[in-house]
């Protein structure tokens, strides 16, 4: 039972770094404010929830999981509340570059 345990635990971790990866990607690629964020705070909820779920089945029943578990609920309620924050401001700005064409491309 073990093995299969660290096999989901290695399958959670590396799809956990996959997301983070798409998201560094998203960052670099997109080419504004908004598209950035969106990529990024999807990727980073996402990974960070597989990468502490893999800690969590690491760690077994215990104290310090329900401590990872509350980290986890805390960063989905903080991540895309900084980015709606963060969104707001670059939108009152006007600082973010929106063109789209007539086609909505």
């Amino acid at each position: 039972m073990t093995i299969v345990l660290d096999i989901i635990i290695i399958l959670f971790l590396i799809a956990g770094l996959f997301f983070f990866f798409v998201g560094v990607v998203g960052l670099l690629r997109m080419p504004n404010v908004f598209t950035r964020m969106h990529a990024t705070t999807k990727c980073d909820t996402m990974g960070a929830g597989l990468v502490f779920a893999a800690l969590i089945m690491w760690q077994g029943f215990s104290f310090i999981s329900a401590n990872i578990l509350l980290i986890l609920i805390f960063v989905w309620i903080t991540n895309p509340t900084a980015a709606h924050a963060i969104a707001k401001t670059a939108y009152k700005r006007m600082e973010a570059e929106i063109d789209f064409d007539e086609d909505g491309e």
